[in-house]
């Protein structure tokens, strides 16, 4: 198929030309054999050149294909790259220039490829950041051997390369469920109420002391009540904070990021156990995908968080705006950096009709650059803690620590593995899924 491309032949040493032009006048002038043989011999260099740079100008093409259009951190990007020279001219020094936008990835190289010849090959790098890049746009220079002309070709084909973000285990953290006590059925061939370790969750304004499950209060140090098997499992809504003015830290040491593998990793952990999981996300663009169970949500939701970015809108206003979404049963997660109470005042609301939140705050001062003093605006993470913990809220402290040490499930797209037999022969265990090579439109 024709790609598009633009070519540009360029005079770079204008020494030649000038010494020709000199030679001819003065020929003419006063005509002597020697200046005739100089004149003949700089002029056919300088024919040459030009010749040679039309050749390559007309000949040199560069393919670049690629196998996979998302990837996530940790996969391994594989470009493929076919340089041919359909001319007559072998191309001495060919200069690839990739132009993508993709961190720490360098795919520039420089070849030389002789006359109606061809080479080939790979450039590979680990996605190592979340995000949405661009392959190309690819540049090709060469030039003749003399260095009187510059040939540039440009191809403005590119795509777009969309990084998921990373997912980590998180063994320590209970999503509280929805509703209050006891609103669940029990089954009809139950012959008492029974419940099991796991369905308890924290004492709640409201709950009745009948449904205390006092073993697993007495083992935790707090009240707990007891959901009945019948419980409705109500749908997970995470609610990612992305207010600019509350984010702390650089790059992956930062609260922005540090909730972005959150809210991914819980999402991951919802749906894998069934549940119909939601993301609310208000940065620069506002994400809001309802809760859907499945495989194709979970894609979609890391492309949702891939792209996220921090924006203007307050927790509290966020808050107000997805209550109104939140059914009697459903479990809100909040992830947040904020030490304000501003958004403690806007769960009120919520509590009263029965949805109980579960809370994963990011302890900004953690993500401080060694020897940064801490801003008084900031807040104080304990007093916020105290908050919660009077309003008999779920809530967990995240620190920069947490994740920098947990396991994080990074891509395994583009990788091969290998196993070496009894035989000494080598058989890959696993290749990559997807072994299509498709060219940059």
């Amino acid at each position: 198929m024709a790609r598009e491309f633009e070519v540009k032949i360029e005079l770079k040493n204008r020494l030649l030309p000038a010494l020709v032009v000199l030679l001819a006048l003065l020929q003419l002038i006063a005509p002597y054999r020697g200046l005739m043989m100089l004149l003949v011999g700089l002029g056919g260099a300088w024919l040459i050149a030009y010749l040679w740079a039309l050749s390559l100008a007309g000949g040199l093409r560069i393919q670049r294909e690629r196998r996979f259009g998302w990837a996530r951190v940790g996969d391994q990007l594989v470009e493929r790259f076919t340089l041919s020279n359909d001319g007559w001219a072998p191309a001495v020094w060919a200069e690839m220039d990739d132009q993508s936008t993709l961190p720490v990835y360098g795919a520039s190289r420089v070849a030389n490829v002789g006359s109606y010849r061809s080479i080939r090959w790979h450039s590979k790098a680990t996605c190592t950041l979340r995000g949405l890049f661009m392959l190309g746009p690819t540049s090709l220079r060469s030039g003749d051997p003399f260095a009187l002309y510059r040939v540039t070709i440009h191809y403005p084909a590119s795509a777009p390369l969309l990084v998921l973000p990373p997912i980590v285990p998180l063994p320590s953290i209970e999503v509280a469920p929805g509703g209050r006590s006891g609103e669940g059925r029990p089954r009809t061939n139950a012959p008492d109420r029974t419940v099991s370790a796991a369905s308890v969750r924290e004492y709640a304004p409201g709950d009745s002391l009948r449904w205390v499950h006092w073993p697993t209060s007495a083992r935790r140090g707090s009240l707990y009540v007891r959901l009945f098997d019948g419980t409705p499992a109500g749908d997970w809504w995470i609610l990612l904070d992305l207010d600019q003015r509350v984010q702390v830290g650089e790059g992956e040491d930062s609260t922005e990021e540090h909730g972005v593998i959150l809210a991914a990793s819980l999402a991951d952990r919802g749906l894998r156990s069934r549940r119909a999981v939601g993301l609310v996300a208000q940065g620069e663009d506002l994400a809001w995908l309802p809760p859907r169970a499945g495989d194709a949500q979970r894609l979609e939701i890391l492309r949702a968080l891939a792209i996220a970015s921090p924006g203007e809108r307050s927790l509290a206003q966020l808050l107000a705006r997805v209550g109104s979404s939140l059914g009697q049963h459903d479990s809100l997660v909040i992830i947040t950096a904020a030490l304000s109470e501003d958004w403690i005042e806007a769960l009120a609301p919520l509590l009263r009709r029965g949805c109980m939140p579960t809370v994963l705050l990011l302890d900004p001062t953690s993500f401080l650059e060694p020897g940064a003093r801490r801003s008084p605006a900031m807040g104080d993470v304990r007093e916020v803690v105290a908050r919660l913990d009077d309003l008999k809220i779920a809530r967990y402290v995240i620190t920069k620590d947490l994740l920098g040490g947990a396991d994080i499930e990074l891509g395994q797209q583009g990788r091969w593995e290998w196993r070496v037999l009894g035989t000494g022969h080598v058989a890959p265990v696993r290749q990559p899924h997807d072994m299509t090579w498709r060219e940059l439109a």
